[in-house]
């Protein structure tokens, strides 16, 4: 059979792709009426920081932000400062979101009904307006902000103590890029003009970076994952899809990772006597599944669920086939099962975060991005002014539900405009042969992974007698970009 040709056509409109497939996974993007005369009021009476003790004066510090090249919708700087007892203190600074955007105000029925940003490769659709969430709301360089602090000790086995939240007011004095900060820290590449500009700059993040590794390396003596996979983000050059490139992991990245996860644990316990959102992954019901797949590889897991004896697993699978570890990551990561929000009343312990091998965990550190951040935030503020918590534990729980159906939703987004933009930048590869692996086979069909460039597509032809984890050549047949569609056959 000729090899087909692609079905779209020559310039699709991609913004109103992504907006339709907004709108058919439940979300309504376009802001109400209401918002522009709630930012104008904003904009002419902004909020005041309370003149008391208890806030704090911080923009003195050697205060930094790192993250992906384009964003502008900062939620968090960090600095550290070496203590006495060969510590180290580590302040991240969250954006003070909460200040700009009181309960029950038209944006804030916005962002609780959305309650998280959606990034389609082609257009952010924020949840809060964009005045707020990459201006006012947003930690930009050389900008004074409100913030709240989450500040903690970190002892040189990566032991957590010394923790505790207040108000203050930060200057972001570096604005960074994981790439370029990535390369320099880990030896690759010469350090980017900002960062060689200051020697203090340069010891800071030294020193951050070292606190991170600690962090990382106690948490994977308790278990923790470590999970690989190759992220997809499209190449786009005046609203053409040219290419796909894969988004590497990299020392500056996991340095915010392992930042964030501490800095959510300590919000976390700080919370415990007040009823709160708690980020869960619960404990694999799938496991029996996972032991298989190990067993497959000739390797053995105990037959109860045990996140340190697979993170042992994931690690000797690194070492022996790591060119295949991101594809194992992606099924171990599946079979696991999503994460979700659930209410935590004091005295009650949450299932815990299997993946991260946390019982404390929330989300609390990208409040311009997802609204469970702003609800804890709130409970944060509420408890240091001494107030009772501003929501009740059905509120929570409406707010947990809602935020975990409506992450779940804006993942299938992100994915169906994923494989449309993938469709558009392959479709001039059409008949070229891939190393693949079976990913799935299902009622719906047999599906394949190509390694490079990594995409995942339909075995059109040719799929009879193969099974998960099964390896071939697979050709390129047809790509749809309208429907997202990529086909392949054996080859």
């Amino acid at each position: 059979m000729a090899d087909a040709k692609p079905s779209y056509p020559s310039h699709l409109d991609l913004q109103a792709i992504a907006k339709e497939i907004m709108l058919q996974h439940g979300f309504e993007p376009d802001f109400p009426p209401q918002v522009g005369p709630q930012l104008a009021d904003l904009k002419n009476r902004p909020p005041e920081m309370p003149a008391t003790g208890d806030v704090r004066d911080l923009r003195h510090l050697l205060w930094s932000s790192i993250d992906n090249d384009t964003s502008r919708d900062l939620d968090q700087i960090e600095v550290v400062e070496k203590l006495s007892n060969s510590n180290v203190k580590v302040m991240i600074g969250i954006a003070d979101v909460d200040a700009f955007v009181p309960r029950q105000t038209p944006i804030d029925q916005h962002a609780a009904r959305e309650t998280t940003t959606v990034y389609t490769g082609v257009r952010n659709f924020p949840m809060l307006p964009e005045e707020l969430s990459t201006g006012t709301t947003s930690l930009l360089e050389n900008a004074d902000r409100f913030a709240v602090v989450i500040e903690f000790a970190v002892d040189d086995a990566g032991g957590v103590s010394g923790e505790s939240v207040y108000r203050a007011l930060v200057r972001n004095q570096a604005q960074l890029q994981y790439n370029s900060s990535g390369a320099w820290l880990e030896g690759h590449a010469a350090a980017p003009p900002k960062i060689a500009a200051s020697t203090d700059l340069q010891a800071q993040l030294k020193l951050q970076d070292e606190v991170a590794q600690k962090l990382k390396n106690q948490r994977h003596e308790h278990g923790a994952l470590n999970l690989d996979t190759d992220e997809l983000h499209p190449l786009v050059l005046n609203d053409q899809v040219i290419d796909v490139v894969k988004q590497e992991r990299n020392r500056a990245t996991d340095l915010i990772e392992d930042f964030m996860v501490a800095a959510n644990g300590v919000v976390a316990r700080q919370l415990e006597q007040v009823s709160s959102i708690r980020r869960i992954v619960r404990t694999p019901k799938r496991w029996d599944r996972i032991v298989q797949l190990a067993a497959s590889k000739g390797e053995t897991l105990p037959a109860q669920p045990d996140s340190k004896a697979l993170n042992e697993l994931l690690l000797r699978r690194k070492v022996a086939d790591a060119d295949h570890f991101a594809d194992l990551s992606l099924t171990i990561i599946k079979l696991i099962g999503p994460g979700e929000y659930v209410l935590e009343r004091p005295g009650e312990v949450a299932p815990g975060h299997f993946g991260l091998a946390v019982q404390d965990y929330t989300h609390s550190t990208a409040p311009n991005r997802r609204f469970a951040d702003v609800v804890t935030q709130r409970l944060i503020k509420a408890m240091l002014a001494g107030q009772k918590n501003p929501y009740s534990d059905d509120e929570l729980s409406a707010v947990a539900a809602n935020c975990t159906e409506k992450e779940d939703a804006a993942r299938k987004v992100e994915r169906e405009m994923s494989k449309r933009l993938v469709a558009i930048a392959m479709q001039k590869r059409i008949g070229e042969i891939f190393d693949a692996i079976v990913t799935g086979v299902t009622d719906r069909g047999t599906f394949v992974r190509v390694m490079q460039p990594h995409m995942e597509g339909l075995l059109a032809q040719g799929q009879h007698g193969l099974d998960v984890g099964d390896k071939l050549r697979a050709k390129l047949i047809r790509t749809d970009a309208q429907k997202g569609y990529i086909d392949f056959a054996r080859a």
